[in-house]
């Protein structure tokens, strides 16, 4: 039986292998073996050769995490701490402008979520610790004991708009780990469904017109709830007329 085919957008990045230093396509296996753990089929899309044309053979986009959006995509100045990598943000935001208009279940992780609040038309906040007066969201050694070595992740709560995509799928309340610094400011044409309750800053987006578009701020895929992947796979199922016979319990 085919499995649904996942794109999920990777990065280039300077790595030492043996005793070769080279330049490497990477992601994390964590989100791999996530979608893989719920039926689904993860193909890599590297930044060196931005195109649309991998959305025709798609069933579903997943955005990753990683480094910073540039802020010259919603007309603001770079802030002393932003670091920018303009060829992912360049294949990135071609591929969910075209995922989008193909109709394609999206869903952005981190960075990811970022990336649809501004192709959507919306900013982002460059540095969060000035905006909420403390780094609740990046954490401190020793407070996340969601995501096994990760120990520099924060670790706070999250609750969702009744009525949602996120209350469907995650329930009222939930517990995450996430590492950030930027953050939503302006979801542009996205509706903000969950959020931290001590600071307000968003943690899900979604679009409710959408079958499934939706983006969270925190780390899924290095926690055991897949719920979020699930669905994602669920959807890209259903859109391609696949069963659902591989899908986890």
């Amino acid at each position: 039986m085919r499995r649904p085919l996942i794109g999920m957008t990777a990065y280039a990045q300077q790595v030492r292998y043996a005793s070769n230093e080279l330049m490497a396509g990477m992601l994390p296996m964590t989100y791999v073996k996530a979608v893989h753990a719920v039926g689904g089929r993860a193909v890599l899309i590297t930044p060196d050769d931005p195109d649309v044309d991998v959305i025709e053979s798609l069933d579903g986009l997943l955005l990753s995490g990683g480094g910073d959006v540039d802020p010259e995509r919603w007309g603001a100045p770079a802030h002393p701490e932003t670091s920018t990598d303009r060829a992912r943000d360049e294949s990135e935001f071609l591929l969910v402008r075209a995922a989008l208009d193909a109709g394609l279940p999206i869903l952005g992780v981190c960075r990811g979520m970022q990336v649809l609040a501004v192709a959507g038309g919306g900013s982002l906040h460059q540095h969060l610790p000035d905006v909420v007066g403390n780094d609740r969201h990046r954490g401190a050694a020793g407070t996340d004991p969601l995501a096994a070595g990760a120990a520099s992740y924060g670790r706070h709560d999250v609750v969702t708009r009744p009525g949602s995509m996120a209350r469907a799928l995650l329930g009222a309340h939930l517990t995450v780990n996430s590492f950030h610094h930027q953050a939503v400011d302006d979801p542009g044409a996205f509706t903000v469904t969950g959020w931290c309750p001590d600071d307000r800053v968003p943690e899900v987006l979604e679009d409710p017109t959408r079958d499934f578009v939706i983006g969270v701020q925190w780390h899924p895929e290095r926690t055991a709830d897949l719920r979020l992947f699930q669905g994602l796979v669920a959807a890209a199922m259903d859109r391609a007329g696949l069963q659902r016979a591989r899908l986890a319990a």
